[in-house]
């Protein structure tokens, strides 16, 4: 009787710990912010890449798992977008066809952060924005302006027919703590009081 009773304590305490860790992590800004085309992407590299910087206690942006019935989307992604350190772009076949992944990748360009692609079965020369008539010109132009940003970033390649996924992720994740760590020195330098140079 009281193995039970110790074991549903411990389950109990174990679920609310998980609750008030999720809470946390809701209420606070995201580190990495993961923009990707879900039909390419999400179920393979993506998800991986998110799990793997979870694990490493990074607050990762993935917006199947980290948005709740209820949010509104653009501006639970625009926030996210805006209160990230560094966004991770994953460049697929599909992704210039999907008008969120163009506006989430030209918003992380306008708002500076640092970005690093992975192109995933693609070739930067490759992405392009095709004007199917349902896009202002204004938005177009911010989109051309973005994917050509993001096509001069040196960044990661991935082939799915000769790759190693895992490679590619644990790489990802490391520059990703690196670039956060170097976000992090050059805030501190630029927080600290200058001293007079005195002779």
């Amino acid at each position: 009787m009281h193995r039970s009773a110790a074991i549903s304590l411990k389950h109990n305490l174990f679920s609310y710990q998980k609750q008030t860790q999720l809470a946390e992590r809701a209420t606070k800004s995201c580190d990495v912010f993961l923009n990707h085309r879900g039909i390419d992407t999400k179920r393979t590299i993506v998800s991986l890449l998110y799990d793997h910087l979870s694990l490493l206690n990074l607050r990762p942006f993935l917006d199947n798992r980290t948005m709740r019935p209820g949010d509104k989307l653009f501006d639970k992604i625009d926030g996210a977008i805006r209160g990230c350190k560094v966004g991770v772009a994953v460049f697929s076949p599909n992704y210039c066809d999907s008008y969120f992944c163009l506006h989430e990748l030209a918003l992380i360009m306008e708002s500076n952060k640092k970005v690093i692609p992975i192109f995933c079965d693609i070739k930067p020369s490759q992405l392009c924005v095709v004007d199917n008539g349902q896009c202002p010109p204004e938005k177009l132009q911010s989109f051309r302006l973005a994917l050509e940003e993001a096509r001069n970033i040196v960044g990661l390649t991935y082939s799915s027919s000769k790759g190693n996924m895992a490679d590619v992720v644990t790489t990802a994740a490391d520059i990703v703590i690196n670039s956060l760590i170097e976000i992090e020195n050059e805030k501190r330098s630029m927080q600290r009081p200058k001293t007079p140079f005195r002779l």
